[in-house]
């Protein structure tokens, strides 16, 4: 049965072939790779386990705003990151967009976000999330079902990444920000499947998947600490 294309704003309909291209997400690599290493010390560690090539989602904690823009720049390949629609005010809207950044409504069920996030996987590329839906302790503690969703409806592995040392300390000159110079770390790991060899896609299979997923992350975001020598708790 055809399914009938999804209304996004200003009732554009809305498919997987709407989706952002990794030319775009590359951009905004290519721009942010000199501001952060620019502005931080970022070390980048396991950055090999990111499969080459095809479907991919990294699974982010989020401490600090500059989680995202950090991955993003430092990752081997583009990458497309749901990121909530408060973000995409004033000039940021059509910059995210133009590199291939997807706006996301939390407050609601958001089908078009949810068709260009499954497009990028369609089309091989990599999906960026924050698991915990928001920022807070960067711990992976309260996670979403969403990352579930996308992983067991798509099938795409999941690659754990921890962001450490961005909220550790702030700056002096701009407060909103780590100290000029700091050094952040960037860890990812060893990617999994979250679905069940079966391919269910039911309820109980997601519930099943979200606690496979956080066991995973958990486990990747101590040995990241274990690794870096960074603390377990944030000021």
């Amino acid at each position: 049965m055809r399914r009938h294309p999804r209304r996004g704003e200003a009732g554009r309909e809305v498919t997987a072939s709407s989706a952002p291209s990794a030319r775009s997400a590359e951009v905004g690599r290519r721009i942010g790779a000199p501001l952060m290493y620019g502005l931080f010390r970022p070390r980048v560690l396991g950055a090999w386990r990111v499969p080459a090539t095809g479907p991919a989602i990294l699974a982010v904690n989020h401490s600090h705003n500059i989680d995202g823009p950090m991955v993003l720049s430092v990752a081997p390949r583009p990458v497309h990151f749901l990121i909530k629609k408060e973000a995409f005010v004033g000039p940021l809207d059509p910059f995210l967009r133009g590199i291939g950044q997807l706006k996301v409504d939390r407050s609601t069920a958001d089908r078009a976000a949810v068709t260009r996030a499954l497009g990028v996987l369609e089309r091989g590329g990599v999906l960026g999330i924050f698991p915990e839906g928001t920022r807070g302790e960067g711990d992976f503690a309260a996670l979403r079902a969403g990352l579930a969703y996308f992983a067991v409806r798509s099938g795409a592995p999941v690659v754990p990444v921890a962001v450490l040392g961005s909220s550790e300390r702030r700056g002096r000159l701009i407060r909103g920000l780590p100290p000029l110079r700091h050094r952040v770390d960037v860890v990812f790991g060893d990617p999994f499947q979250a679905g069940d060899s079966g391919g269910r896609r039911t309820r109980a299979a997601l519930d099943e998947a979200t606690g496979r997923i956080r066991k995973q992350l958990t486990a990747h975001l101590e040995n990241a600490r274990r690794l870096t020598g960074r603390r377990a708790t944030f000021q």
